[in-house]
């Protein structure tokens, strides 16, 4: 079942991203992982991505895009009244992230939490917030999306840890001003079918024991080409019925930054929506996929390179673990 769009007026003061500074580039990955360059290249796209330190954790990459957030936004840390912030490698299972990132920035004491909807996390978050700010009580919201996904790779799995890096992404969200205007949104998902992507082990279902470390059930584990299909299929189909929902149509859209998974799931979603390939804002090359961060890292390297012109009709869309999926129209 979807959530249905409506009219926002939330909008997006400022962005900010950070990336650790470990670039793993894929002849360095193949040095430790039975694979290559080329294999890499040609399945993903992917030429490079980053990796946090041992102890760098989400909440420190979350930290730094924030204040970059709030220095692009030219707002203070009292400013924010509503934290937000999504992941699936949070520090700790609890408290949450958000509330550990409100207090290092010295953040008032206001709401915070995180939301877990994998890939989709970032849009799904703008949704929550657009709707908080939408009722009145809250004025001005710092969004995350925030990852170290190096932490749940399987390494003795070379199809699915070749694919993900660790970064984070921000945006400031106000109910007035001058910005990027949040005008639809669209998402859901399908738990029919959890096992094509999760983490087996360590919550309750399956609590930490010598026998799920043993199975290496603390790892991400990924079903590739069935959820290859699902992501094209559930993000064309959320796509169309925004844009639908909203009056407008695939040739109105001047710009689409995707969820930076792979470059084979970009092409055939350009294919199914009949959208140039021209018009998508790709940097997976670079980072991989970096889940929840990815969509944020993207729009602000894409607004820093001043590629949005004022009035533009862009489109974000993502797919995630659940699965679930999102998409979310800007007025530049």
């Amino acid at each position: 079942m979807s959530i249905e769009s409506h009219k926002p007026t939330s909008i997006i003061s400022g962005v900010g991203s950070y990336v650790p500074s470990q670039v793993v580039d894929n002849v360095t990955l193949s040095k430790k992982v039975d694979t290559s360059d080329e294999w890499i290249r040609s399945r993903t796209g992917i030429k490079q991505r980053r990796f946090a330190t041992e102890k760098e954790a989400t909440s420190d990459l979350a930290f730094i895009a924030s204040q970059n957030a709030l220095s692009d936004a030219g707002k203070k840390p009292n400013d924010i009244d509503l934290v937000i912030v999504a992941t699936i490698t949070p520090d700790m299972a609890f408290p949450s992230t958000a509330c550990l990132i409100q207090h290092r920035l010295g953040i008032p004491k206001v709401a915070c939490f995180d939301i877990e909807a994998a890939c989709s996390g970032f849009l799904y978050a703008l949704d929550i917030a657009d709707g908080m700010l939408s009722s009145g009580r809250f004025k001005c919201a710092l969004v995350v999306g925030a990852e170290k996904l190096s932490s749940i790779m399987d390494w003795e799995d070379r199809t699915t840890c070749v694919l993900f890096g660790d970064g984070a992404g921000a945006a400031v969200l106000t109910n007035s001003g001058e910005g990027p205007q949040l005008i639809g949104f669209k998402s859901g998902a399908d738990g029919s079918n959890p096992t094509l992507l999760h983490q087996p082990a360590g919550g309750s279902l399956e609590p930490a024991s010598m026998k799920s470390l043993d199975a290496r059930g603390h790892f991400l584990k990924m079903n590739g080409r069935e959820i290859f299909k699902s992501a094209v299929r559930v993000m064309s189909t959320a796509a169309r019925e925004l844009l639908s929902e909203n009056g407008f149509s695939v040739d109105d859209v001047d710009h689409i930054i995707p969820h930076q998974a792979n470059a084979r799931i970009v092409e055939s979603l350009s294919q199914r929506l009949a959208i140039p390939l021209d018009k998508f804002f790709c940097n997976l090359d670079k980072y991989g996929n970096t889940s929840a961060a990815s969509i944020p890292i993207a729009f602000d390297e894409a607004t820093k390179a001043s590629i949005f012109k004022q009035g533009q009709l862009g489109l974000f869309v993502a797919f995630g673990a659940g699965l679930t999926w999102s998409a979310v129209l800007v007025r530049f």
